[in-house]
Formats: structure tokens, sequence, C-alpha cells
């Protein structure tokens, strides 16, 4: 009896919010895969979608280096930050992690209020960021804390907003209902003459405004009540039509309401599009560059499983996530693929149809949120093993039902 079993394996998996970076993601993966498969051959690829880590990962793959920062953070506090000078093909290329400046993990739990955190310290890494000799930064967006439209980044970055009094208004989303006029004047040169190219690597599924816009989708996520989630609609559909009126002439023909990508990471989308950033995928961005160091499309024809992951898996999962992806450039290729996750959420069973064989949850028995983070390790760890014995389960009855085929029960 010969049983299939998998020897090429690719590891491409997402971080695990406020638990697990993708880097540590890929590392536990791997070691349950060995648990079950001690002779497999594994690729692990921790996957850079714009979120955290996507900095550091880019420093190390392209030879350069981090810049370490202190910024004003998502509350208001300073927080210790950073930014990436890639090098090697990509010297001139900067890299600012939004999340590094305003991620979710940088909020204190009770202190989540969408209307009132900023993209602040956003503004002050691009402005730190110009300080080099660069020709281009790229923005990544992902595992953000803020729903501000970008008002704090061009706050800090020297635009004057205003309200209908000429008053500057205040940071956060609530405020976003007064603005009446913003002044782009006080804007660093580079950015005020297209001289440093601004690219945000984002979801493009992300909107501003409307039933999947930023305050219905993602406010809640962040905290949001409904009246918040009412209060920030009306914000956002007030600071696109303000951002239409006051763009720089390189910012071009934007939707800013409705466009792709406008609605990342809170709305930074929207706010820094106004000043003429690039609203680009964030798969284009960082993987068919280039930037990444790796040729996803090459490793995944060598490939006879692949296994990716991501905190959550649910109805958002089709819409740009980093497993969607993965599924996506797979099933090209006629690879396998399967998921873990922190949860399995409302429509998780939708990623059956991007391509997507198999999914699981790595919490086995009930637990606090709290208690999965500080054991995400382990738990992914054993979840993979358990993902890998009922694969070999698999391989061994279809080779058992292969030896018996021409014999009756």
């Amino acid at each position: 009896m010969t049983v299939a079993i998998p020897q090429h394996i690719l590891v491409a998996p997402a971080g695990f919010k406020e638990s697990l970076d993708a880097d540590m993601v890929a590392k536990a993966i791997s070691a349950g895969v060995r648990r079950a498969i001690p002779g497999a051959f594994i690729k692990a690829i921790p996957m850079p979608d714009g979120g955290e880590g996507t900095a550091e990962m880019l420093a190390k793959s392209t030879g350069g280096r981090l810049v370490r920062k202190t910024v004003t953070g998502p509350v208001g506090q300073p927080v210790n930050s950073h930014f990436a000078l890639l090098g090697g093909t990509a010297e001139g290329v900067a890299v600012v992690e939004m999340a590094a400046a305003a991620g979710l993990r940088l909020v204190p739990r009770d202190m989540r209020d969408p209307t009132q955190t900023t993209t602040y310290g956003v503004g002050e890494l691009i402005l730190a960021a110009l300080e080099h000799d660069i020709h281009t930064i790229l923005i990544g967006c992902g595992d953000s804390g803020t729903s501000d439209g970008g008002l704090g980044a061009l706050q800090a970055l020297g635009a004057r907003v205003t309200d209908q009094s000429g008053n500057e208004v205040g940071q956060g989303g609530r405020y976003l209902q007064q603005v009446a006029a913003l002044d782009m004047s006080g804007l660093p040169a580079a950015i005020r003459d297209g001289k440093v190219k601004l690219v945000m690597a984002l979801n493009a599924h992300n909107i501003l405004t409307g039933e999947r816009g930023v305050a219905r989708v993602f406010g809640p996520q962040k905290g949001a009540t409904p009246a918040q989630v009412e209060e920030l609609e009306k914000g956002f559909e007030n600071w696109a039509a303000k951002l239409a009126e006051y763009r720089l002439p390189q910012a071009g023909s934007v939707d800013f309401a409705k466009g792709s990508g406008t609605g990342a990471s809170g709305g930074l989308g929207a706010g820094l599009a106004a000043v003429g950033a690039q609203l680009v995928s964030r798969f284009e961005a960082l993987l068919d560059s280039g930037l990444a160091g790796f040729d996803l499309n090459g490793l995944l024809k060598k490939a006879d499983l692949v296994i990716t992951a991501e905190g959550a898996i649910d109805f958002q999962t089709p819409r740009g996530k980093v497993p969607a992806e993965i599924a996506w450039r797979a099933g090209n290729m006629g690879v396998p693929v399967v998921a873990l996750a922190g949860t399995l959420g409302k429509g998780a069973q939708d990623v059956y149809d991007i391509g997507i064989d198999a999914i699981a949850s790595i919490v086995p028995i009930p637990m606090s949120l709290e208690q999965a983070i500080v054991d995400g390790e382990r738990l992914l760890i054993e979840a993979t093993e358990r993902m890998m014995r009922t694969l070999l389960l698999g391989a061994s009855i279809a080779a058992r039902k292969m030896d018996k085929e021409n014999y009756n029960w």
C-alpha cells in the first residue's frame, strides 16, 4: 500500500492580530507540520500584507534597515515606532507601516473609541522618512486601530483643517462632520510638488462610505456603538466631499467616497489620496513588485500543499485578505490549499468558493479571546498537527481503497 504524503509544503500565512506576527505564525505552522511529517520539505514565507511586521520583513529581504522614531500614538500618547529604508535594488524606497504608529494593538481595550483615535503618528513617520534621500514612500495599510479618514495624518503633514469659523478641528473621526475647508499649503514641498511618490499598499475592496464602508463594516470591530457608526458615516460623507474640493492637482479624479481603497486603514486611503498618494492593491505593491524578496508564483509551482492562515476567516476573507490571494494563485496552478484561523466567523464557508479546500480553527475548546491570544503559538502548533494528521488519514484511506478496489465487500 502506497500513501500519498505531501512532501513539499509551502507555508504562507498572515499574522494574527494582537497575538502573533506573520513570521511567528509561519514558524508555528512549520513546527506543527514537522510533528506529523518529520521529513517534509517546508518553505515558510510570512506574507507581507501591509500590516504589522511589513516594514521589518521588507527591510530584511532587501538588505535595508529600520529607523526608530517616537511618534504620537492612536490615543494621543507617545509610542515607539519605526519605518524602513530599503536596500539593494529598492534603495530610495521608504516603508511606513501605519500599524506601527496607529495599529489596533496600540489602542488599550478600555480606550477603543474609533471616533477619537488618530493617524497623526502616521503623518509623523512620513515626515521622518522625508528627511532621508528617497524617491518613494510605500505606506502599508493593515491592522489599523483608527477611523479618522486620514485626518490626523494630514494634520501632522502640515495641512490646516478648519471648521466653518476658521478654527482648526481636533484629532479623531468625531471631527470629520465639522470640516469646512482644507489648506494644503503647509505640506512638505516634496509632497506638494510630487517629487516624492506616495504609494499605499492596501485592500482595494475597502471603500470609505456606504454599507460596505469604513463606519459600518469596521467601526464595530474597533469599538464603535451603533450611534457612533452613524456619526462616523456622516463624518466620512462630509470628509469625502471636502477632500474632493481641496485635493492637490496630482490627486486626479479619485472618487473619495466610493473609490477602491479609499476606506483602507479607517479611511487613511482617502486622506492621503487627496495629496496624490497612489492606491494600489497590497499584493501588487508588495509581492508582484519584487520587494518581498521571493517569487511566490514560483514557489507555488513546486508545492504539493499550501497552508495559509489569518486571525479570522469570515465573510471578509474573500475581499482581498491573504488566504484569498493565496488560494487564487494556488488554484491557478492546481495546488490544494488549507487555511487555519483563530476564529471562524460568519460566512467562513464562503471561502470554499474561492479555492480554499479546508479550514479549521486553532481553538479546540471554549476559551476567552485573551487566553487564546496568550496561548496562540501553542494552539497554532497543535492545530497544524491535527490538520496534517487528518490529511494523512485521508491519504491512507484513499490508498487503501485503491488496494481493495478489485475486492467485493
